[in-house]
Order: C-alpha cells, then sequence, then structure tokens
C-alpha cells in the first residue's frame, strides 16, 4: 500500500509523515484524528488514516476508514480493494467477496484474484480456491505459492514442502516462507527440521529489527508493547514463537513452550492474535484454568479463530468436569460442532456428557466405539507387518505413523470405560478392562501409568505388581525425574515401603531431594512441591491407615519452609488428611496428645499467614454467582479447618 496523497502544507503534515515513516503509526493516528475533528474529512487524510490502521493491523477500522473512501470516490477502485483486504481479514469473507466484484479496473484484477482465492481458500473451498489460482500467471511466485497452500490444505504435507522448497529459491529468503516450510515440517513430525527454520527466522527477526524486544519479556525486563505493526507482521516472529511452543508443548516440555510465548515481541493482551490468545490459554491452562476458558470462549464468538480452539474448549471442559457446560456449547453453537468436531470427536463428547447421568448408556457407547477402534487396529497391526516385508522405509513409515495415530484414538475411550468404574470403586473390573487391551496398549506410557494406579489401589495384594508399571516410567526419566508427576513418584515410594523395599524408598526420594535442590540453584524463586507430595502420600496413607499422630505428623512437615512447599496441590492433600482427622475426633474414634494439638493449631495459622495469596483451589466454579475470591485461598480454608478443630476439641 502506498501513500498517495498530500496533505495541506504545515507542521502537523510533516509530523505525520515523519511518524510513519518511522513506524509510530499511533502518534500519527492521534493528530489525524484531531485533524479530521477540527476540520472536514479530507481525502488525504482519511487515506492516510487507513493506512495507520491498516500498518498496525486494526482492520474493523481500517475497513471502515476505506468504505468511507470508496464510497466518497467511487470512480477510484484502488479504494474498493483495499476495503475487501480489510474486510477480508476481519473475517467478513462473504461481505469482501461483494466488494470484489465491483472492481474493475484492470491493472488491479491480479491482486483482486490473489484477494478472491485467499478468502476461497479461508472458508475451506478448495476447488473456488484453485479456479481463482488458475486465472494467474504461471510463471508468478506467488502463484507456485498458492499452489503449495493448496496441497497443505489437503493435507499433502510432502508435496507442499517441495513447492514451499521451490518458492523459496525463486523468492529467496524470506520470513514467510521459511515459515511455511517450518509448518510442513511440522505436520509431518520433523520437529528438528521445522526448529531449523524457526531459529532462522527469530535470528533473521533479532537481526533486522531489534526494537521488537524479542526476548526481553522472559528476562523480565519491563517493556512497552510493540503493537501489531507491518514490521511485526512481515518478520513472521509472532508466527515463528506460537509454532515453536506447539512444537515443545507436543514433546510435553510445558515450561519450554511457555517460554517462547513470553519470548515473542511484546503485546497487550487487547492486541494479541487469535493464535496467540489460544495458546495462551492452552499451555498456562493448568496454573490458571478460569482465565483460559475466558479466552477460548471469547475466541469462539469472533468471526474466525484457530480451528482447534472449539475442540479444545469441549475436551477441557470435560477435563475439568464441566459437563453441563460441555453440553451447553454443542447445543449453542451447533453451526461449528460439525465444522470443528469429527465424529469420532463428537461421539466422546457424547458419552462423556451422558456418563453423567446413564454411565451404563455411557459404557455402551464406549464400547462400541472401542470396538471400531480394535478392529482398525488389528488390520493395520497386518498392513505394517506385510509392509515391513516390503523393506520399503516409506511404505513402513506410513503404516506404522497410520497405526500410532488410530492407537492415539482408542487410549482416550479406554480410558474413558475405566473412569467409570473407576467412580465405582470397581478396580477389579478395570483391570480386566486392561488385561483386554494388552495386546495393543502395553508399550504405552498412558496405559502402563493407569494400569499402576489400578494395581496400586487394589492395595497389598497387588503393591509389587504396581511397581512393574511405575517403575520403568520412572526408569525412563530418571535423569529428569522432575519431569514425572509427583504422583508417580510418590506412588512408587508407597509401593515400596509396603513390599518392605525401604531402601529403594530413600534412595528414590534422596534423588528427588538431590534434584529439587539442583533445581533451586538455576531457579531461585521457583517452587518444586514434588518431595513434599511424595511426603505428603506416605502421610495420607498412615491416615488411611488409622495412624494419625504419625501421619499428621508426616503432613505438617513436608510443608516445611511454608513459603516454599505450601501451594494448590500440595494444600489439596493437606486439607483432604485434617478433614478425615476431624471426622474421627467427632465420633470419638481419635484422641490426640496434648503436644499434637499445639502443633496442629501452630501449622494451620502458618498456612494461614503464608497461604493469603495462594489459590486454594485451580479451577474455579464457572457460574454466574462465583464466590467471593478471598475465600479461594489456602488462609481463608486454614482458618476454617482452625475453626473446625476448635469447635471439636471444645465440644
Amino acid at each position: 500500500m502506498s501513500i498517495r496523497y498530500d496533505l495541506k502544507t504545515g507542521e502537523a503534515t510533516k509530523t505525520i509523515y515523519t511518524l510513519i515513516k518511522n513506524g509510530k503509526f499511533r502518534n500519527a493516528i492521534d493528530i489525524l484524528n484531531y485533524q479530521i475533528q477540527i476540520n472536514q474529512k479530507s481525502r488525504a487524510g482519511l487515506s492516510l488514516l487507513a493506512y495507520c490502521h491498516y500498518s498496525l493491523q486494526d482492520f474493523v477500522n481500517a475497513s471502515d476508514c476505506y468504505e468511507q473512501l470508496s464510497q466518497m470516490y467511487p470512480e477510484q477502485d484502488q479504494y474498493k480493494l483495499y476495503f475487501a483486504q480489510s474486510l477480508y481479514k476481519c473475517g467478513l469473507n462473504t461481505e469482501a467477496m461483494k466488494i470484489c466484484s465491483q472492481i474493475e479496473t484492470p491493472s488491479l484484477q491480479f491482486k483482486v484474484i490473489q484477494l478472491q482465492a485467499a478468502i476461497k481458500y479461508a472458508e475451506d473451498d478448495i476447488n473456488g480456491c484453485l479456479d481463482y489460482i488458475e486465472k494467474s500467471p504461471s510463471d508468478d511466485a506467488s502463484t507456485e505459492m498458492n499452489k503449495a497452500c493448496i496441497l497443505f490444505k489437503e493435507k499433502n504435507f510432502e508435496k507442499a514442502l517441495e513447492k514451499f522448497k521451490k518458492a523459496k529459491k525463486i523468492i529467496g529468503n524470506k520470513a514467510n516462507i521459511s515459515y511455511n516450510i517450518a509448518v510442513c515440517y511440522y505436520q509431518l513430525k520433523q520437529y528438528d527440521y521445522s526448529l531449523r527454520h524457526i531459529a532462522d527466522i527469530i535470528e533473521k527477526g533479532i537481526k533486522e529489527n531489534p526494537e521488537l524486544s524479542v526476548g526481553m519479556q522472559t528476562d523480565g525486563i519491563e517493556v512497552a508493547s510493540v503493537g501489531n505493526t507491518l514490521v511485526l507482521h512481515e518478520s513472521c516472529l509472532v508466527e515463528a514463537f506460537n509454532l515453536k511452543a506447539a512444537i515443545q508443548f507436543n514433546l510435553k516440555n510445558i515450561n519450554n513452550a511457555r517460554e517462547a510465548l513470553t519470548d515473542m515481541p511484546p503485546r497487550t493482551e487487547a492486541e494479541l492474535d487469535p493464535i496467540t490468545l489460544h495458546n495462551i490459554a492452552v499451555m498456562n491452562m493448568d496454573e490458571e484454568p478460569s482465565s483460559g476458558f475466558e479466552k477460548l470462549q471469547f475466541l469462539i464468538q469472533q468471526n474466525s479463530f484457530p480451528i482447534e480452539t472449539f475442540a479444545n474448549l469441549c475436551f477441557l471442559y470435560v477435563k475439568y468436569g464441566f459437563y453441563s457446560l460441555v453440553a451447553d456449547v454443542l447445543a449453542e453453537n451447533s453451526h461449528l460442532t460439525f465444522k470443528h468436531l469429527t465424529p469420532y470427536e463428537y461421539e466422546f463428547l457424547e458419552a462423556k456428557i451422558m456418563q453423567q447421568t446413564s454411565p451404563e448408556e455411557a459404557y455402551r457407547k464406549l464400547e462400541d466405539m472401542g470396538i471400531k477402534q480394535i478392529d482398525t487396529l488389528r488390520k493395520l497391526t497386518k498392513e505394517v507387518q506385510d509392509v515391513r516385508k516390503s523393506n520399503k522405509e516409506e511404505s513402513i513409515s506410513r503404516a506404522v505413523k497410520e497405526y500410532e495415530e488410530n492407537l492415539e484414538m482408542y487410549i482416550p475411550i479406554l480410558m474413558a470405560q475405566a473412569s467409570i468404574y473407576w467412580d465405582m470403586q470397581n478396580y477389579t473390573a478395570i483391570e480386566k478392562l486392561f488385561k483386554k487391551s494388552f495386546e495393543f496398549c502395553n508399550d504405552h506410557d498412558v496405559w502402563r501409568l493407569n494400569a499402576g494406579h489400578v494395581l496400586f489401589m487394589q492395595e497389598n495384594t497387588k503393591y509389587k505388581k504396581a511397581i512393574e508399571f511405575y517403575e520403568p516410567i520412572v526408569k525412563k526419566n530418571y535423569e529428569n525425574i522432575l519431569n514425572i508427576s509427583p504422583i508417580v513418584l510418590a506412588n512408587l515410594c508407597v509401593t515400596y515401603v509396603m513390599s518392605s523395599l525401604n531402601e529403594e524408598a530413600e534412595e528414590l526420594m534422596r534423588k528427588i531431594e538431590r534434584e529439587e535442590d539442583r533445581a533451586l540453584v538455576e531457579n531461585p524463586g521457583k517452587k518444586f512441591y514434588h518431595l513434599c507430595i511424595v511426603n505428603l502420600v506416605i502421610g495420607t496413607l498412615y491416615c488411611a491407615k488409622g495412624n494419625y499422630e504419625f501421619g499428621i505428623s508426616r503432613v505438617m512437615k513436608s510443608l516445611e519452609p511454608y513459603q516454599k512447599k505450601l501451594g494448590t496441590d500440595t494444600w489439596y492433600y493437606t486439607k483432604r488428611c485434617f478433614l478425615a482427622l476431624f471426622e474421627n475426633m467427632a465420633k470419638q474414634i481419635v484422641i490426640l496428645k496434648d503436644q499434637l494439638v499445639i502443633e496442629l493449631i501452630q501449622f494451620l495459622t502458618h498456612c494461614e499467614i503464608h497461604g493469603r495469596d495462594i489459590k486454594a483451589n485451580v479451577v474455579e466454579p464457572l457460574n454466574d454467582n462465583p464466590d467471593h475470591p478471598g475465600k479461594n485461598t489456602i488462609a481463608y480454608e486454614a482458618r476454617y479447618l482452625k475453626w473446625l478443630f476448635f469447635e471439636i476439641i471444645n465440644f
């Protein structure tokens, strides 16, 4: 887009052009708005204002300006083109297509065709998109790029990659082409190659645009928002960091994924693009679920959003047990349900919703889904065996990939069936269910982990068997033991203790302690709860066995020092033990020694002091009348427990 018109000569005009030249579009907008308010709208002023809004990726205001210009000067088709481009960027595809049909200037036809092709692409109309691409010059580099994008949309990632590489040779090392190549490698799960191209984009962006403040936010340096400028858009830095975050997330390196998001050029939340907003919501869901749900709900109400958003919102509601909200989302957004959910995903969600009111019917539905998946897995197993005889690496790789994808679809079905029995505490039935799936799932980490949990819950008779499932998971990640879920480590320690393998339990706990000390040196301000949770679970075990004196003492000592060990997760295990103790004291089944009573009161006082700014529950109730935020703190709950305790001992 070029600036073609001059304002009246004067200092304001010179200032505006200087600001635009230096990329200070917001300042230019302020002056232009002031001029428009005190003077009659001029063609030049409105054109510059539209250009500034577009450069800041503020397509709503840009479209308003270009609409006015196209009405004021209907003979100028370039304004109609810019208006159509702005509408397309706003997700108003039908309106943009309508404006495109009104543009008749021959010199603008190529750009119009490109825009129409982009609109059809956004609407997933592949044939319509191809029709417009065919009208483009075959020797144009953008035509090659468009064909590559079509192949990508058709999920033919290998051929799309070839096309993008060919375009790169013609056009050169442009950030957008490098990004497209990186995305193709990402879809092919060749993450190393993808990360190399991402690194090139980031390195180029830092070198050419140091003013974009890459990485400063992660380093704790306070920097102002760089805004959604054209420079930022052309650098592809936002896209590169989002893709890097997605790769790290898939590799289960959650901290690295979050760091990638904070490394990108700083912007305010209102300036974030839909993909970044979606990724921030999903990758911080464990720590800030309420905020994450708000972001995802906001996104699905927009004209356009990342295709994964709708499914992620539904499945995260299921994960956190908000089944009525899933049902509401599906009912209120039927136009999105069948567009953004596969038949498999929709059936699975239906079964999970049904599980709350009719577990038997839900189980039957899941069983039908499971039978279909097992039949597919058996066919694919035979196919893999046949292909291996041919010794064709590409065919073997494709067959194995298809098998693994179908296995990943079967695992959630199996776990959903198991959860129905788990709620009934029918662990024997889950064990039988897992034995049936042994043929396909015995090497899958999720299956092994949950098989271990089922055996663990059956206590004395199955502890040694549970060790056989927990140990390989721990040994596999022994050098990065803090990456293992604390509950797995805790359960393994308990199984060691209950199987008279005290030395192994102590060695594992020493290893965790060493790793936590090392991690604290590297990250002084961070909290690590692994050893604390291990001790809490052991304390819980003794409480469950009726030895409250030892169990509660261990629970209280595990949270020292409070400023490092008191957190939402550790408090969850702690309060369960205290509530069980209070219940037994109220029934006069348990009587505490005076010294333990004093220690208990002191402990709850410490929790009250150190828990003022720590949430008691990560997931707050999502309803129209939420509790006062002060009630969702450890301090409030500790105070409440102390009041209960005084009521019991003074009874």
